[in-house]
């Protein structure tokens, strides 16, 4: 018998590659995926806004990247002792709003560029569910513990999805046109919402999604959400929390992701790096003794070769690691 549901992941059309530049938006499932990006020295850039959940905020972080947007002491407010930006993640809060603003414009600039110039736009969908300020109209990037009473709770059609990305994807193609998006839905369950309500939200992103994949052809679509809810489909992957998919789901859900989404050239390459970053990790019993040197010196002149082949791969900082054990 057969308790392991498995499916064929189809390989992208349009493989990434290791020169392409990547930015990466959405909810948190979007750092654990770019973390491993970065890892392996892939030109990424993760969240400039931080973590997003609902489409909306998403798309209207794209808008503020392509209008070169700088943010002003107007666009905080404060709550207790520290300054907050509705637009933001709570990563960029803090008790100086100078501070704060200087830290969500170094980001907004970054993502301004990169966006100019990137091969992939990835997005991760987390929930459908967007909550709006009373006062204002201002749909939020997140709430930043002010009381509920502040928010209209709204749950997104799939054509309200559907609009908001279609917008900024025309503008987005406008401005560069060999960049791609890949969308995938993040497999992190909103129970806060409630079993039925995240399994509806998951449900319009969903819908959101494919129409537009379906529709556009530098639209791609990564079943991340399909391999840990489908395939893996057991509590064992997931956190204490059994809500966020544990190392182990996340693990499996990025070997899928490199076997669909890498160019064969860029799977070895990759290979290369995984084994150099494995040896880094290696911590000796005696650094001194003459096994460990000459492990290290046999890396350095992996990394060597890599850099003289690779000359873009920022891996000086690896090369410096190994050197400093060398006695």
């Amino acid at each position: 018998m057969n308790f392991h549901l498995t499916f064929p992941v189809t390989p992208l059309s349009s493989p990434l590659q290791y020169t392409d530049r990547l930015l990466l938006m959405g909810s948190c499932f979007t750092e654990e995926i770019g973390a491993r990006l970065q890892g392996h020295y892939f030109n990424a850039q993760i969240n400039p806004h931080g973590i997003l959940y609902n489409p909306i905020s998403i798309t209207q972080a794209i808008h503020t990247y392509l209008d070169n947007k700088v943010y002003t002491h107007e666009d905080l407010f404060q709550q207790g002792d520290l300054w907050h930006s509705w637009d933001h993640h709570s990563r960029f809060s803090g008790l100086d709003p100078d501070a704060v603003l200087a830290g969500i414009n170094a980001q907004q600039a970054a993502a301004s560029k990169t966006l100019e110039e990137a091969e992939w736009l990835m997005i991760t969908l987390g929930s459908a569910h967007t909550y709006t300020l009373q006062e204002t109209g201002k749909v939020v990037g997140n709430c930043h513990k002010v009381p509920a009473a502040a928010f209209y709770k709204k749950m997104l059609t799939a054509q309200d999805i559907i609009s908001a990305i279609d917008n900024a994807m025309h503008r987005l193609f406008f401005r560069n046109r060999k960049v791609k998006i890949l969308f995938t839905i993040s497999p992190v369950r909103y129970v806060r919402d409630g079993v039925v309500e995240n399994n509806l939200s998951k449900a319009i992103l969903l819908q959101a999604v494919h129409h537009m994949v379906n529709k556009f052809v530098r639209l791609f679509y990564f079943p991340a959400y399909e391999l840990v809810i489908d395939d893996l489909r057991d509590y064992r992957f997931y956190k204490e929390d059994l809500v966020h998919p544990n190392e182990l789901a996340i693990d499996y859900v990025w070997e899928h992701f490199i076997q669909a989404g890498l160019a064969s050239n860029d799977k070895s390459l990759l290979t290369q790096i995984t084994e150099l970053n494995r040896a880094a990790a290696h911590r000796p019993f005696n650094p001194e003794g003459q096994q460990h040197q000459q492990f290290v010196q046999h890396y350095i002149k992996k990394v060597e070769q890599l850099m003289q082949q690779y000359p873009a791969l920022p891996l000086q900082t690896l090369l410096n690691h190994f050197k400093k054990q060398l006695q």
